[in-house]
């Protein structure tokens, strides 16, 4: 299973990146393999002239086909999300997301902005062919905080909904884990999804 993290942050240390690692670490702890891929580090010229055959445009775009998943981290500004981002699904192929699974993370000043996942960015992702876009994860500043030693900490009530939304990506894509004994591990009641 490959995933790639897609960090649409115009800066290079931020609450949207930090929350991206998070879901990165996670999931390489579970045996995923991960790539990232900053907008940032794109050239300017290249996105904004549209350049399709740039080679770093060619490249991004190849690294989207061969990924079984997609994590897309935004902040989000004046109730939707960065330009840069934006900049670079519009430069993907209309079915760049075709049978992908698509988990959407932002970043915001407040809880006012929280509905930008659904009403900005999760058309954008269904009109790139995305298969399945899990709910999306919202982190005000409040719940992504900056410690003393200048790293960014995320609250508990964030990691578990990360760890939650992780646990579904796992589960769809690579089924239950068997245990060292050959059997299939416990699966919480809160991953049940219908009971007979």
């Amino acid at each position: 299973m490959s995933v790639l993290l897609i960090a649409g942050s115009p800066s290079e240390r931020s609450r949207t990146a930090a929350l991206l690692s998070a879901v990165g670490q996670r999931l390489e702890f579970r045996g995923a393999h991960t790539e990232q891929l900053r907008v940032r580090d794109l050239p300017p010229q290249a996105l904004l002239l549209a350049d399709f055959a740039h080679p770093s445009v060619v490249s991004a775009t190849a690294q989207v086909a061969e990924a079984d998943i997609v994590v897309v981290a935004t902040p989000v500004y004046k109730a939707a999300y960065s330009g840069i981002l934006k900049v670079f699904l519009d430069l993907l192929p209309q079915t760049a997301l075709k049978g992908k699974t698509v988990l959407p993370l932002a970043t915001g000043g407040s809880p006012h902005h929280m509905l930008a996942l659904d009403y900005a960015l999760r058309p954008v992702l269904q009109s790139l062919g995305a298969k399945n876009i899990l709910p999306g994860i919202y982190a005000t500043d409040a719940q992504v905080v900056l410690s003393p030693e200048g790293t960014y900490q995320v609250a508990d009530d964030i990691a578990d909904r990360l760890d939650e939304a992780v646990n579904t990506l796992i589960n769809e894509h690579m089924g239950p884990t068997l245990t060292h004994a050959g059997r299939f591990s416990a699966v919480p009641f809160s991953q049940v999804r219908c009971s007979v």
